[in-house]
């Protein structure tokens, strides 16, 4: 749940903060089974946990300028929201079709962005000096697939990749660490894992030179 992680970093939580609670707030404790054909599960709990962490549902009560991509599923478009109401537009970036029930806003059904765009780049282009994108869903060679789950996992994933590469074009780093294809949707009991692979992999890149820190420290005028 990119979104997630990244509304905590807008509200001005460490890395060491935002661990500390994925690792508190639980899949069962964000969401519940949904009774509606939509989905398997509906997130509506997540807003509880939202309200725990972020005093305010409003962008303007982040402390960094976040900008967030949904999928509209009634005009077939994605849509990027950078102010007004936070949470109910937070839950439906994070709601995988056909996994999670969309949210309806203003009569519109809203889904997990990634389906139009899953790193979207070119909304903040012009506003970076160095963009750095961080692509979890790594596409290599699968030679099992156990059952229709992961045939279905595998397919959103292919998917992602292939909307993803555009805007992976438009930045001046990636990481994309390739053993996150070892990891399903459904694997956030192992968000330690995920966590220290995505660590250990920008580490290896920074000490290959591929990520050079010390020329992103050097800042001009643009963030």
């Amino acid at each position: 749940m990119g979104a997630v992680v990244g509304v905590l970093y807008a509200a001005g939580y460490s890395p060491g903060g935002i661990r500390k609670i994925l690792i508190e707030e639980t899949f069962s404790r964000m969401t519940g089974f949904s009774w509606r054909r939509t989905g398997l599960y509906k997130l509506e709990k997540m807003k509880l946990a939202l309200e725990k962490y972020i005093p305010e549902d409003n962008f303007s009560a982040l402390k960094k300028p976040f900008y967030l991509g949904l999928s509209n599923l009634n005009e077939a478009c994605g849509e990027i929201k950078q102010e007004g109401p936070l949470f109910d537009y937070l839950i439906a970036s994070c709601s995988v079709p056909g996994i999670f029930a969309p949210i309806v806003l203003d009569e519109v059904n809203y889904v997990d962005g990634g389906l139009m765009c899953n790193l979207p780049a070119s909304p903040i282009r012009d506003k970076c000096k160095y963009l750095i994108g961080s692509h979890v869903n790594f596409a290599g060679k699968k030679k099992v697939f156990t059952g229709p789950r992961g045939i279905l996992e595998r397919s959103i994933n292919l998917g992602i990749t292939q909307n993803a590469k555009p805007q992976m074009e438009l930045c001046d780093f990636v990481i994309d660490p390739p053993e996150m294809q070892n990891f399903s949707l459904f694997d956030f009991s192992r968000i330690e894992e995920i966590i220290e692979i995505g660590y250990s992999h920008t580490i290896k890149m920074i000490e290959a030179g591929e990520l050079p820190v010390g020329k992103l420290k050097t800042r001009s005028n643009k963030a």
